[in-house]
């Protein structure tokens, strides 16, 4: 049988290990939650690369639209 000091290293040092380990995977999961907080904050914003398009231009391609299908389906317009 093993005698108590023995015994008392085990447990502290898996105690310790417990701690990085634990450590660890809290240090992971919260920055882990920063990445989907700034992803939350930047979801909202509009990238100034693709502004939205007018009133005209979306009529315009519209007509597009209806113009190729006009084509595909086979009738002259």
């Amino acid at each position: 049988m093993a005698d108590t000091s023995t015994l008392l290293t085990i447990a502290s040092a898996g105690l310790v290990a417990f701690g990085i380990v634990s450590t660890a995977l809290l240090r992971g999961w919260s920055g882990w939650l920063a990445v989907r907080r700034l992803e939350l904050e930047n979801s909202g914003r509009k990238d100034p690369a693709f502004p939205e398009p007018t009133r005209m231009e979306v009529a315009s391609l519209t007509e597009r639209v209806r113009k190729l299908e006009a084509i595909a389906n086979g009738v002259d317009s």
